[in-house]
């Protein structure tokens, strides 16, 4: 993805099909206004894995990083290889599991930081790094399953299992975490029994003697729900790229969406009462329509099951699209006057005073926001830009 300062000319972009448009001084804004609900004592760790939720890992790790958090999560080593590789020296940790020696020494050589769940794990990891003498204990992060029921070490083995990791000389306890199931809902009773078990577990690993440098909880809704599961650091993902992860958390900061997906018009014709639209026929005119064709289909990521479901913005108007989503193309009636081959259209996004958003398409598929991001793929140009309002024709290039 191209970062800002390295934008590409408007020529370029007249030359694109389809491509997404991450508004970076949002993801700049969304950092600040998370940052205003944290002591200055607590962190602020980007989860910046899936290629930042699609929106382009090495920009906004910059973008973040420059507003005010100070760790980066990711999910996989290539992940973090790719961070460092741009020359990203924040601290990265790696939230998903690590288990082979081969894995091991990449995450040794990269300056990654791992999370460990199990004893065994911790075994391979200390064998493995001390394979170089010379080199200084690895810094991990021990991962407590409190409800998840996914990575992690039960809750009431969490004293025993940072024993053995206190006593391994080639490993460093950096910090003691877990993962909340269900803190974007309203009731908060399973999140308040996760808080209590993690609470525990760690006044045993303190009456154990061990040291927890760090301790961390809360996701992007227990960031914006409460400071008592702020603890040293809170670990944003989604509320990083301008979303809310329920509908009661709108009113706690102010965030702005980043990503917007747009596409050009690549034909318009009319058709006559009767005729059928795309694979299957699905839509069938019921009186003469010009249509647009749009050059952006399922093979980019729009869903195909949003065929005939979807409202496009073309001049800040509302269109509905019409037809199956093809695999390159989709189609959609030209209420627009005069409409041109070559226009754009915001396929997700803002244009004049309506907007089309991820939450709009999830409800419709009835999915999630987070699936909805990371769909779009890469055949789509990332272009980076820095303006309130996205478009071609607006923006700082």
């Amino acid at each position: 993805m191209l970062s800002w300062n390295q934008s590409p000319s408007l020529a370029l972009m007249k030359r694109e099909r389809a491509w997404v448009e991450v508004d970076v001084s949002a993801i700049a804004h969304n950092v600040k206004q998370l940052r205003s609900l944290l002591s200055p004592q607590t962190a602020l760790m980007a989860v910046v894995k899936a290629d930042a939720y699609g929106h382009g890992a090495v920009t906004v790790a910059q973008t973040v990083l420059q507003a005010g958090a100070t760790w980066l999560g990711v999910a996989t080593i290539p992940e973090g290889i790719e961070l460092r590789e741009a020359g990203i020296a924040a601290p990265v940790l790696i939230l998903g599991a690590t288990n082979t020696p081969e894995q091991i020494r990449e995450i040794v050589r990269w300056n990654l930081q791992p999370t460990l769940c199990t004893p065994k794990q911790a075994l391979i990891f200390s064998e493995t790094v001390g394979e170089r003498g010379d080199r200084a204990p690895l810094p991990v992060h021990l991962k407590l399953d409190t409800g998840m029921s996914r990575l992690g070490i039960a809750w009431q083995d969490a004293a025993e299992f940072a024993q053995l990791v206190q006593r391994l000389s080639n490993l460093q306890i950096a910090s003691v975490y877990s993962h909340l199931a269900t803190a974007e809902s309203v009731d908060q009773t399973v999140l308040r029994q996760q808080q209590q078990r993690f609470d525990a577990a760690i006044a045993r690993i303190k009456a154990a003697g061990v040291e927890c440098p760090a301790l961390h909880l809360a996701n992007s809704a227990a960031a914006l729900t409460d400071s008592a599961v702020h603890y040293d650091l809170v670990r944003v993902g989604l509320a990083i790229y301008g979303l809310y992860p329920a509908p009661h958390l709108r009113s706690v900061v102010n965030l702005k969406p980043a990503l917007q997906v747009k596409a050009r018009v690549t034909q318009v014709k009319t058709i006559q009462p009767g005729t059928g639209v795309s694979y299957g026929h699905r839509f069938i005119a019921d009186r003469e329509l010009q249509i647009a064709v749009v050059g952006i289909g399922y093979a980019d990521g729009v869903p195909r099951n949003l065929s005939n479901q979807m409202t496009l913005l073309v001049r800040g108007q509302q269109v509905p699209q019409i037809g199956s989503v093809t695999m390159d193309q989709l189609m959609l009636v030209s209420t627009v006057p005069d409409l041109q081959e070559g226009e754009v259209v915001t396929v997700l996004g803002q244009d004049g005073n309506h907007a089309v958003t991820a939450d709009d398409w999830a409800s419709l598929l009835n999915t999630i926001s987070w699936e909805i991001l990371c769909g779009f793929k890469h055949r789509l140009p990332r272009i980076a830009v820095e303006c309130s309002v996205p478009s071609v024709e607006r923006c700082r290039w």
